[in-house]
């Protein structure tokens, strides 16, 4: 280690946090900057190759699997060996890393809480180091909560869920540290002080340093990823594949190389999931810059067809037959409270979700909500043993079912509805929450691009609605003033206001409503 400590150090921007001192420790950011030195100038790379592609995407070239990888996509192989606390994952649940939020989702009686820095989490510096504070009190037995306006004590039950960590994607960077001036890839801040204060801890309880990560779009990447562990497991003296990652296939390029990110991930790969949501804005942001790619609204955009229904059995299929396991998407739904039917409807909504990924053949779900752990446990009880390796798809879908669109209307509803979502969403990003109970939805990042994306693909094709107008310049103008005159004077809603209306009528499609909006937050 020594060597390494003589090379550049990260700075860390102060914070008055209890327990920080114990987080930004000297060592701690001395990984931070090695695991900086040896891959920032890669992962740039590997974002400069996304922007190539979509030039290509651009110019009508479409998805497709790649002829230089056939190699690894027909021979046989498997992942390596999967932990016994992972063996048994059909209910997850996710959000942000608030120690009130930790102990409810590990107490919540899901299988697995994946603490999220990622699209649950708006990127304030003293909220993430609050984060890695939280989590490494939590293993260390010292995690607790006290409702200050209740007094209502919070603690971790016995028989908690395993806990997983989202760090941020590759694009977002963590302005807050920095090496030579330079800022640290965000993703690679979160997971370096999670593996470095907890993996032997978690270790030693029996469990280990397990990640999700988010935002892939190739091979290379997921490549990437694979050599940060193998740095991180010797620089931490872990024997090699002891960390344990679950990729989310939630952008359009990645579909097309499953069996590549897990061949790459090989060693320390334990699945992949679906993230829906964000698939659905991948799938917008690289073909929905054509006229023939208009979506309809966002509500038509089902899971049971057209390109999500065949992603998610190309996906249970490809897994199945390496060994990993294939996880189900979130269900944002969350109890609605005084009115029984709406309630009853939208529980209704997520049994038949968890129903049909069961039957698909996935080996678990995602939840956003404690109240829905005994809805999707139920439906996952069809499962005869605690996952479902050894079950395949009788289709598996083709390039082209990947990429077909779904029918249905646009209409003003819609329009509207994503306004209204994406405002709202903005705002409170902006004043420093990620995860947004809206319209009985739990939303993160995710659905907030889709709202703004779509918007911005309707207005650059003045796409048609089902009542026979054209969406103008005009109408996006009308609308958005009529919706942020029916809202209440949050904080922040004028300046979303102003982003969202910045990305929709922009000439070029932002690639991350989260970039221009960390601008926005300092």
């Amino acid at each position: 280690m020594s060597e390494v400590l003589d090379r550049p150090r990260a700075v860390a921007a102060p914070s008055a946090l209890a327990g920080v001192a114990e987080i930004l420790t000297e060592d701690a950011l001395a990984f931070v900057a090695d695991l900086h030195g040896r891959f920032d100038a890669r992962r740039r790379a590997l974002l400069a190759a996304r922007t190539e592609r979509q030039t290509r995407f651009d110019a009508g070239e479409l998805p497709d699997f790649r002829a230089d990888t056939a190699h690894i996509r027909d021979s046989e192989w498997t992942i390596g060996a999967i932990p016994a606390d992972l063996q048994d994952r059909r209910v997850e649940i996710t959000g942000p890393t608030n120690a009130k939020m930790i102990i409810n989702a590990l107490n919540s009686g899901a299988r697995v809480f994946m603490a999220d820095f990622e699209d649950a989490t708006s990127p304030v510096w003293d909220e993430l180091v609050r984060g890695q504070v939280n989590l490494r009190a939590y293993w260390r037995g010292e995690l607790g909560f006290t409702d200050p306006a209740s007094g209502k004590a919070y603690a971790v039950g016995k028989t908690p869920a395993v806990l997983m960590v989202r760090p941020r994607g590759w694009h977002l960077d963590e302005r807050h540290v920095t090496v030579d001036g330079a800022p640290v890839s965000g993703g690679l801040f979160d997971f370096a002080l999670y593996a470095f204060h907890n993996a032997k801890v978690a270790l030693a309880k029996g469990s280990g340093p397990y990640f999700y990560l988010p935002k892939l779009e190739s091979m290379e990447e997921a490549a990437l990823w694979s050599d940060v562990f193998a740095t991180a497991e010797e620089w931490l003296g872990l024997a090699r594949g002891t960390i344990k990652a679950t990729v989310l296939i939630e952008t359009l390029p990645a579909a097309f190389e499953m069996d590549e990110i897990l061949y790459a991930l090989r060693d320390n790969i334990v699945g992949l999931n679906c993230g829906r949501w964000d698939y659905i804005f991948s799938y917008i942001k690289r073909l929905g810059r054509s006229p023939d790619r208009l979506t309809p609204d966002r509500a038509c955009m089902t899971m049971d067809k057209a390109f999500l229904a065949a992603y998610s059995l190309r996906l249970i299929d490809t897994c199945h037959r390496r060994g990993a396991f294939a996880m189900g998407g979130m269900s944002a739904f969350i109890p609605v409270k005084g009115d029984e039917a709406a309630n009853r409807a939208a529980m209704d909504k997520v049994r038949a979700d968890k129903l049909r990924e069961v039957t698909n053949g996935h080996d678990g779900t995602w939840v956003a909500h404690p109240a829905l752990v005994p809805i999707a446990l139920e439906a996952f009880e069809q499962m005869e043993g605690p996952n479902q390796l050894t079950r395949r798809p009788d289709h598996v879908p083709g390039r082209d079912a990947m990429l077909a669109l779904h029918d249905g209307p646009r209409t003003e509803a819609g329009a509207r509805e994503n306004i209204r979502v994406g405002v709202q969403y903005i705002a409170a990003w902006l004043s420093g929450k990620g995860a947004v109970p809206l319209y009985n939805l739990m939303e993160d990042a995710a659905t907030a691009e889709i709202c703004r994306t779509q918007l911005w693909q309707w207005l650059k094709y003045e796409a048609p609605l089902d009542d026979g107008r054209d969406f103008t310049h005009d109408l996006f103008e009308d609308w958005l003033a009529d919706e942020l005159g029916k809202l209440e004077d949050i904080l922040n809603l004028r300046p979303a206001a102003r982003l969202l209306h910045e990305l929709v009528t922009a000439k070029e499609l932002e690639e991350f409503l989260t970039l221009p909006a960390y601008e926005m937050l300092y």
